[in-house]
């Protein structure tokens, strides 16, 4: 065995390997999304709506005051 047959191998692997970890994340932003922890729609129209009047995607203000009320 030499060493162009093993790069074939680690090629062929690697790809596999990626094809594996790419499925698995678009699984779980679908599952993310359904269960509602983001919204990634949104998200992704943060491009197309950059204007200085927009309004912000997430009030981090209001959400951290939501996370103190559900802690106590």
């Amino acid at each position: 065995m030499d060493i162009r047959e093993l790069q074939g191998y680690a090629s062929f692997f690697m790809t596999i390997f990626l094809v594996v970890v790419l499925y698995g994340y678009i699984v779980y932003l679908y599952r993310s999304e359904k269960k509602g922890e983001k919204d990634y729609e949104k998200l992704g129209n943060i491009a197309l709506d950059d204007e200085i009047h927009s309004e912000p995607i997430n009030d981090s203000s209001a959400n951290s005051d939501e996370k103190k009320e559900r802690n106590k």
